[in-house]
């Protein structure tokens, strides 16, 4: 009889049992949460930023306390399993010994050898029918282009060497500040060099707003058959009337005086702030409006107001911050002043071509988007400020830069621009500018010498001639780059591309081929104009072959660009720039006094995307 007292569990409180309970669940929503953030980083590439210091510690909370629950909900388990791999009664060999015995013997390993074999010789074939597959795929898609007309050539795609005396970006200066690290430069883990030099192109520093923001109009809410508010009123609108937009639009226009949308995202008027009047305005409304739908009513002119609620239902507007009147800009813009004239020799030049080794694309030279960018938004923006103030020929002096500006991503004598994005940047810069020389129409203020100048430069403008014909596109996965160990790592798909068959690149190098060659057949370039309905027609295209990633498709995946959207930018760009070629024409015939065109000669020209995609629908 076994006298030994038996080890009974002592029951546990009703507080310990809702604590435990309250743990469960607790470690139980952590632990989702944490795997939830494992799986969109790791699996679907997709990072989530905690702008916060609250944010982020609450995150670390969460991820603390995960792995709390994790380790004590796997502890005793993990213990008993290592307890009966390594420990057993005695006579009796341990788990891990039969496991093995089992497994590493001399019967097995012919075994093992004979499978081994097979998998080699499965793995030989499937290379060898992949790579000839993909080499005859890519042998059939290069006669079909070549049919077509299309050069497969990377050579013929090479800039000439020019004279260092001609070129522009052997000018001071050029190379530094336009020309930007090669691409497999730029993605290495080695500082950028560009970095420690100082910025050019920047605005001095603005001065910290002591007086209370600039009052542009104050606003009385009442209900429809309410007593008007005391005081005089400039006008009583209805808030729900349409018209009453446009007539508050022109009320606020002749109380702030002549302003412009900056292509930086800040205002720019004309008048002295001290001397803005503000307005009063009166809206009949059934109910008080917010703040937000006030600003969207008085926003139809000028986008930079504010709008704050004093009281129930009174409200007072003002100038935001990023507004500037035209004399600020232009002083805090002239430290700039000096490379722009620097800039402006080296445009001189007839030619630009970048230095750099252009036998392996990956390692070319590549513009500097950014700066670009910076300087067309400064120069369009100071061209706007002069012809705010009147100075039609300062304001043509900065415009002209930013059209000659393109010609640093033209590439001549080539004339093209070596990559889709380059001719994407200079489709922008060319949109800044035909948006300056609106307004300039706008305002009235261009005179006859700077429109024969606007006419000369814009009618020049043919942007379809130098988009890149998409043979780079084709040549991308052809390159000799070799990503390092560690870039490899990072990237899962670099990693599979270092094993796997060269049948596949060449798979995915015919199906971007084709994607290349659906844009170039979107493209009249004869006449200048864009088939929208071939346009329209790639993003079903990209739609059908990249629905499912596969093996032929998942490198294209990367390297396809937005088709529809970056030719339908391509193609409202040049219509603007066509027509204000027209509306150049037509103001110098006002200027002149004659007659201007009848409204059928007015018509826009048949480049317009919409336009055309109308007359293709009939």
């Amino acid at each position: 009889m076994n006298d030994m007292p038996k080890n009974n569990p002592k029951p546990r409180s009703l507080w310990w049992r809702l604590c435990r309970g309250l743990f469960l669940v607790l470690g139980g929503v952590t632990v989702f949460i944490s795997g939830h953030f494992l799986v969109m980083r790791l699996v679907l590439h997709y990072g989530i930023a905690f702008p916060t210091l609250g944010e982020k510690i609450c995150f670390a909370l969460v991820n603390l306390i995960a792995v709390v629950f994790l380790g004590w909900l796997f502890h005793r388990p993990f213990c008993r399993g290592v307890v009966r791999l390594v420990r057993m009664p005695d006579g009796q060999p341990t788990l891990l010994r039969r496991a093995l015995g089992r497994v590493l013997n001399k019967r097995m390993v012919p075994r093992y050898l004979f499978c081994l074999a097979c998998l080699a010789t499965l793995t030989g074939v499937l290379f060898a029918v992949e790579n000839w597959r993909g080499k005859r795929a890519w042998e059939q898609c290069r006669r079909e282009l070549e049919a077509k007309g299309a050069v497969l050539d990377w050579n013929a795609y090479i800039p000439a060497p020019v004279p260092d005396d001609q070129n522009i970006f052997k000018a001071p200066k050029m190379t530094e500040w336009f020309v930007r690290e090669p691409y497999a430069a730029s993605n290495s883990s080695q500082p950028s060099k560009s970095r420690n030099t100082k910025e050019p192109f920047s605005l001095a520093p603005r001065p910290a707003a002591k007086d209370p923001p600039v009052l542009v109009a104050e606003v009385d809410v009442v209900p429809p058959n309410g007593p008007p508010p005391p005081g005089k009123a400039d006008a009583v609108l209805r808030f729900d009337d349409p018209a009453a937009r446009e007539q508050a639009a022109k009320l606020l226009r002749e109380s702030t005086g002549p302003c412009a949308e900056g292509a930086n995202s800040c205002g720019l008027v004309a008048r002295p702030l001290d001397q803005i009047n503000p307005v009063h305005l009166v809206l009949q409304a059934d109910t008080i409006p917010t703040s937000k739908a006030l600003d969207e009513f008085l926003s139809a002119s000028f986008r930079h107001f504010k709008v704050a609620p004093v009281g129930g239902n009174h409200f007072r507007v003002s100038f935001d911050l990023r507004v500037y009147t035209a004399a600020e800009y232009l002083a805090l813009s002239q430290p700039a002043v000096p490379d722009f004239d620097l800039l402006r020799q080296a445009l001189e030049r007839p030619y630009a071509r970048m230095a750099g080794d252009y036998q392996r694309p990956f390692e070319g030279p590549l513009p500097h988007f950014v700066r670009f960018r910076t300087v067309a938004q400064m120069l369009s923006q100071r061209a706007q400020c002069y012809l705010l103030l009147g100075q039609p020929q300062a304001a043509w002096h900065e415009l002209a830069l930013v059209g000659d500006l393109c010609r640093l991503l033209e590439g001549k004598p080539t004339g093209k621009p070596t990559t889709l994005v380059a001719a994407m940047i200079d489709v922008a810069i060319t949109g800044l500018y035909t948006e300056g020389i609106k307004d300039g129409l706008r305002l009235r203020v261009w005179r006859e010498p700077e429109l024969a100048a606007i006419a000369e430069q814009v009618g020049a403008c043919r942007m379809l001639e130098t988009t890149p014909s998409g043979e780079f596109g084709k040549w991308f996965f052809s390159s000799t780059r070799h990503p390092g160990l560690w870039e490899k790592l990072k990237n899962p798909r670099l990693l599979f591309l270092g094993f796997a068959p060269r049948g596949w690149v060449y798979q995915n190098m015919c199906a971007l081929a084709h994607l290349d060659q659906l844009l170039i057949d979107s493209f009249d370039l004869p006449n200048n104009q864009v088939l929208p309905r071939k346009a329209d027609g790639i993003e079903n295209q990209i739609e059908t072959a990249f629905r499912h990633v596969t093996p032929y498709t998942f490198l294209a995946t990367m390297a396809v660009p937005n088709f529809v959207k970056a030719t339908r930018t391509l193609a409202r760009t040049q219509t603007l720039a066509n027509q204000a070629f027209l509306a150049c024409g037509l103001e110098r015939y006002r200027l002149a006094g004659v007659c201007p065109a009848p409204a059928k000669a007015r018509r826009a020209p048949r480049a317009d995307y919409q336009y055309r995609q109308r007359r293709e629908i009939r």
